[in-house]
């Protein structure tokens, strides 16, 4: 049968000549920073500001995630798709941090063996272990029902949103964009869950029991958005970075209009933070998490299409 299309499977057979470009599990193959300059601003320690990238990027990364798991299992077809787009941007936003970390510090990029062609953000997300991820443990625990994945979108969102709006104005002109993108998306993530949030609030007697529980399970762990490593002090006081503690109060006041509107007392305060889950210390349900998120790319790592 002859191809009228221009050859769009062209690609499937025709090498480029860098094995890297297609690697199995790639999801663009090409590099995601080329052309962009990416050296450090004056004053900021490469080492710090990958590991900074890796931080706001893990975030992105394991939310993503558990958005992915809900995929075929929301409640109608249109939260189904919503909840997978959503999903897709804070990929995106993970693949642009994941590849400044590696352009600002490499050797922070997992070494593979047999030098198997991977792009440096494919091995930080897929070849760390579970100690070298630093995301906050409000993106990682569990999936439970669907007002449990509004609640937890809402109150990482809420705080998301603050920070890349404030990222915006970073010296670093790579974390910069990924801000200016990345508020457009996120503020579509925290509307539609406070939408949601005020929809089951206000719905039966049981859903409103269940927003209740959901909350009830993830409001502890809102006290670690706010709790400022020495990575972002350190490049907050250089304009580089944002330091959590100052978006609290924005998102305390977002919040609290949900609660508002939705009819819906504010829980108490939240304890202090516990181990954090940005110096590596997770909680039971990352392993699970990493291991399936992982396991296709450790099966194979130096798999070729």
């Amino acid at each position: 049968m002859t191809d009228d299309h221009g050859g769009v499977f062209d690609g499937l057979v025709e090498g480029t000549g860098d094995d890297s470009s297609q690697w199995a599990f790639g999801t663009g193959f090409e590099d995601p920073l080329a052309g962009v300059d990416t050296t450090p601003p004056d004053g900021a320690d490469p080492a710090a500001l990958a590991a900074y990238c890796l931080m706001l990027g893990d975030d992105a990364l394991i939310m993503s995630q558990r958005l992915s798991e809900w995929c075929g299992r929301a409640p109608d077809l249109e939260e189904d798709i919503a909840l997978a787009n959503m999903a897709l941007d804070l990929l995106g936003q993970a693949r642009l941090l994941l590849s400044r970390a590696a352009a600002a510090d490499p050797g922070a990029v997992p070494a593979l063996p047999g030098g198997s062609p991977v792009p440096p953000e494919d091995a930080l997300a897929f070849f760390r272990a579970a100690g070298a991820f630093r995301n906050v443990r409000l993106a990682e625990v569990a999936n439970g029902d669907f007002a449990h994945v509004v609640v937890r979108l809402l109150l990482f969102s809420a705080a998301r949103l603050a920070l890349l709006d404030r990222l915006r104005a970073s010296a670093d002109a790579v974390l910069a964009a990924v801000a200016g993108k990345g508020v457009k998306e996120v503020a579509y993530h925290r509307d539609w869950a406070g939408r949601w949030f005020r929809t089951l609030a206000q719905g039966t007697g049981e859903s409103r029991r269940r927003l209740g529980t959901a909350l009830d399970a993830l409001w502890p762990h809102l006290t670690e958005m706010f709790a400022p490593h020495p990575v972002e002090t350190s490049l907050a006081e250089i304009g580089v970075g944002v330091d959590p503690a100052s978006i609290e109060a924005e998102v305390d006041a977002v919040l609290a209009r949900v609660f508002e509107i939705s009819g819906i007392d504010r829980p108490d305060a939240a304890p202090p933070p516990a181990p954090s889950g940005r110096d590596g210390d997770h909680t039971g349900d990352f392993g699970p998490l990493l291991a399936e998120m992982q396991e296709v790319a450790r099966a194979h790592p130096a798999g070729l299409w």
